[in-house]
């Protein structure tokens, strides 16, 4: 009994965050052809068993730390393969209270926009020959201009390339005919699943931090930790992970001078972009990670060298969400002390786009 005791110590899985148990897996000779290959109109009943990043690459000759072949060599979804029917089923039980908040700003939000994109022009009109009717279209419409979803064909890795060892020829938005990796997957798809809010924005301002829109301050791994601690909240495989970082909050406060002032910048808070930090993501098994900053990392100086956004799309698969309105939802969570919900997503079948308004509802 003393040895089966020890043998069952031996086995367990121990993480930095507070994640529910599970099996660990055996993957100490797996191979890209013993992984079911999925295609992005299907999805299994069961969430697949996937190696700890740690033990990434699976198929020979990929980089380190990619998940390429993990979810099948042909795949486009990237780790939205772990919202199986089953883990849906499973959020739904989320749905207490009926109460729904919309994650999604005003198309025209931020303004001026950043990062060199346009304002957007919403034009109206009476129909000819039916003025009782009214319609209306939108000019220089940027789709990540606002609230949005990153596609994985976004970025592609600057040494490695794109997501699953793609060539450039396939991949949508490169000049050379391809279509594939775009917006309108995860579109067909769509998203649903367990949502879970860190509130770090909330963490920090009780130690005395307020984050600031202007500045570039670095959200730690221990911060989140830290934050889901306090919350009491556990992680769980599947989950599209909501972090509110305070950029938000403090660019709706700000003046139209410092509202202005952020188009001469690329300077953003947000999460720290390590390796650590795509580790924690990856063996806490996240689905998708959206937060309300411009660009979900940190961004600074440094940035172009030490990016996080490569390790998510482009060895993860995994999308990334940006300027999610989280105010109200995070107000509500830290009122009834809940901070998980069931969270559905669906972004404009854009084919062959590169982003998309999340078109995102929270419900409690």
């Amino acid at each position: 009994m003393a040895k089966a005791r020890k043998k069952a110590a031996k086995t367990g899985v121990k993480t930095r965050s507070r994640v529910e148990a599970r099996p660990k897996p055996k993957v100490a000779k797996m191979k890209t052809r013993a992984v079911r290959r999925r295609t992005p109109s299907k999805a299994s009943a069961r969430a697949p068993r996937l190696p700890r990043y740690d033990q990434l690459p699976v198929r020979e000759g990929a980089p380190k730390g990619a998940a390429w072949g993990v979810f099948g060599d042909s795949d486009e979804l990237g780790t939205i393969n772990l919202l199986t029917p089953e883990c849906v089923l499973k959020a739904a039980a989320e749905i207490r209270a009926g109460k729904v908040f919309s994650l999604n700003l005003p198309i025209n939000i931020p303004d001026p926009p950043i990062y060199g994109r346009q304002p957007v022009r919403h034009y109206l009109f009476p129909i000819p020959q039916a003025d009782f009717f009214t319609d209306d279209y939108l000019d220089n419409f940027y789709p990540q201009a606002s609230s949005q979803w990153d596609a994985v064909a976004h970025i592609k890795h600057p040494v490695y390339g794109h997501y699953n060892g793609l060539p450039e020829s396939e991949v949508t938005g490169r000049g050379l005919g391809g279509t594939r990796l775009g917006i309108d997957n995860l579109a067909r798809r769509g998203i649903a699943g367990r949502g879970v809010l860190i509130d770090a924005a909330r963490y920090l301002e009780r130690r005395g931090q307020e984050i600031q829109c202007t500045s570039h301050q670095v959200i730690t791994l221990k911060d989140l930790e830290g934050a889901l601690a306090e919350q009491k909240t556990r992680l769980r495989a599947g989950d599209i992970l909501l972090i509110r970082v305070g950029w938000l909050k403090s660019y709706l406060g700000s003046s139209p001078e410092v509202r202005a002032s952020l188009t001469q910048t690329n300077d953003a808070p947000g999460i720290e972009a390590t390796t650590d930090m795509a580790r924690w993501l990856w063996d806490n098994r996240i689905a998708a990670v959206a937060s309300d900053s411009p660009a979900l990392e940190a961004v600074n100086p440094q940035a172009m060298t030490e990016m996080l956004h490569p390790y998510l799309l482009a060895f993860f698969g995994m999308p990334i969400g940006e300027m999610w309105d989280l105010e109200a939802l995070a107000d509500d969570c830290a009122a009834d002390k809940r901070y998980t919900f069931f969270l559905t997503s669906a972004p404009l079948n854009i084919p062959g786009g590169v982003g998309s308004p999340p078109n995102a509802l929270a419900i409690k």
